[in-house]
């Protein structure tokens, strides 16, 4: 499947060992992140170390990641594609074997902070030749590819990860990954071509100063908003300092003629939407992925290898959607996609706030299934539909901003869902003491107040989510179909039709 795309200079090439390289590198990287989640208590028993501790194990590596994305646009224009990969694979692997061969914490945190820097960079380089190798009327099945790895490394990852914790030491994980992380790594060094156009800008450094504060503070203030409340001294000075630092970067940036991150996408109508849709269902998507696994393993006493098999089945499904959603949107856009999975999101997120302690474990899989059908059509349509309308010269741009606001919605909306939840239950178990039924000297009756405020605070948490679902649902009707904003005839839109198989 050879293919021509006009760069400064020509080049021909095939696709395959492109996709290929790209999709092996992003699974590895997600995947290394759910194996992580599930793993913590084993590493904390193992290296004897609190929870506030080994939290800094996926707090870490979300700061870091999260303050890189914004960079990626300057990078993807500074370097050629070749370059960035392989760079970002290296790193990825030698942060993989550092965790791997770690005796104690402070390597491992060191391993997995250099992970970060390597996953930071894979994502928004992803989707960014995406975009540049495939037209537009191929790119929602060209996502679809991309989704499948997205997705699939979620899918395996809990029950993989419970099992080998349950059998194996935890640097099991990371030998088991090293290899495909190295794979992707020859992979991009003897196949990967350069796909994007190289400008040499110069570094901002003030405005990766700002950017790094800001993001970063607000990544930070969400996460720990989750653990501690919003009340924490801690999380309100992250959470101004990071907001002073963000606005002031967002005033820098829209001064400078060349800016590290393009704030002025946003005069992009459809961009501007769809980048807003997908920030609110991505905070209603982290009901299920936060709230549920205590549910099944607090409340219910599910293992974590019996939570994730409860969840494989949905996002297998999500898999397998995946590149038929994005054919259907090459079809007929993202309006009705998502006007229906958000349909099925609303509903089946409204089901999860009627949890007990006696719901069938076969009924809860099949909600959980449903609802990942109805995320199946959302993700990737709405992006690509956003993307769809910027000049190609953006696409890094674009891409970058989607995946940093799509990170920090991702901590807020855990913020808010898990101070809800615990809110509420703290509440309701205070008025069920007080009812007098219960009394607090006995032990049992301790439990089961604990285990009915929980859930109660769970179910209230899935409410808001519901609420916030129903938001998205209302704004995905205004979503349209889109062209790139170039003129007819331009080099862009040459470059376009030279990538048509």
């Amino acid at each position: 499947m050879d293919t021509a795309i006009k760069d400064s200079p020509q080049y021909s090439f095939k696709k395959g060992p492109i996709i290929a390289a790209l999709m092996i590198g992003a699974f590895v990287a997600i995947l290394n992140q759910t194996l992580m989640n599930v793993a913590l208590p084993s590493i904390m028993d193992n290296l004897q170390i609190m929870p506030t501790v080994a939290q800094w194990l996926t707090t870490g590596f979300m700061l870091v990641n999260g303050v890189l994305i914004p960079v990626t646009a300057f990078l993807i224009a500074r370097f050629t594609t070749r370059q960035l990969f392989i760079s970002a694979m290296s790193i990825f692997t030698i942060g993989t074997l550092v965790c791997a061969l770690s005796p104690n914490f402070a390597v491992l945190l060191s391993g997995r902070l250099i992970q970060a820097a390597g996953a930071g960079i894979l994502m928004p380089l992803m989707t960014v030749v995406f975009l540049n190798i495939f037209p537009i009327e191929n790119r929602g099945k060209a996502m679809g590819m991309m989704g499948i790895a997205m997705i699939f490394a979620p899918a395996i990852g809990p029950t993989l990860s419970g099992y080998i914790v349950e059998h194996y030491d935890w640097r099991v994980l990371f030998y088991m990954i090293l290899p495909f992380s190295m794979i992707a790594t020859l992979i991009g060094v003897f196949f990967l071509k350069n796909v994007t156009d190289v400008s040499r800008p110069r570094l901002d450094v003030l405005a990766v100063i700002l950017s790094t504060i800001g993001f970063g503070g607000l990544l930070y203030g969400f996460s720990d908003a989750g653990n501690d409340g919003f009340g924490s001294p801690v999380v309100i000075i992250t959470l101004a300092v990071g907001t002073l630092a963000l606005i002031l970067f967002v005033r820098r940036e829209l001064k400078v003629d060349k800016p590290m991150l393009e704030f002025r996408i946003f005069k992009y109508n459809m961009f501007t939407l769809t980048t807003l849709i997908n920030v609110i269902v991505t905070m209603a998507m982290f009901a299920g992925m936060i709230l549920l696994p205590i549910y099944l393993q607090q409340i219910r006493g599910f293992t974590p290898v019996e939570s994730g098999l409860l969840m494989l089945p949905g996002a297998i499904l999500m898999g397998i959607m995946s590149p038929i959603t994005g054919a259907i949107f090459d079809r007929i856009g993202a309006r009705w996609l998502a006007v229906t999975g958000l349909a099925i999101t609303v509903i089946t997120t409204w089901q999860f706030s009627h949890l007990s302690e006696t719901m069938e474990y076969s009924y809860i899989m099949i909600i959980y299934t449903a609802r990942m059908f109805g995320m199946s059509m959302l993700m990737m349509p709405i992006q690509t539909a956003g993307l769809n309308q910027l000049p190609r010269r953006l696409n890094a741009h674009g891409t970058a901003m989607s995946n940093t606001l799509r990170m920090v919605s991702g901590s807020i909306g855990t913020a808010i869902l898990v101070t809800v939840m615990s809110t509420q239950a703290s509440r309701h178990g205070e008025q069920l003491m007080a009812s007098g039924m219960y009394d607090p000297n006995r032990q049992a009756d301790l439990l089961k107040v604990g285990h009915e405020a929980t859930i109660h605070g769970i179910n209230y948490a899935f409410v808001i989510a519901t609420w916030i679902a129903a938001v998205s649902f209302v704004l995905a009707f205004f979503i349209k179909r889109t062209q790139p904003q170039e003129e007819a005839g331009s080099v862009d839109n040459q470059e376009a039709a030279a990538t048509k198989d």
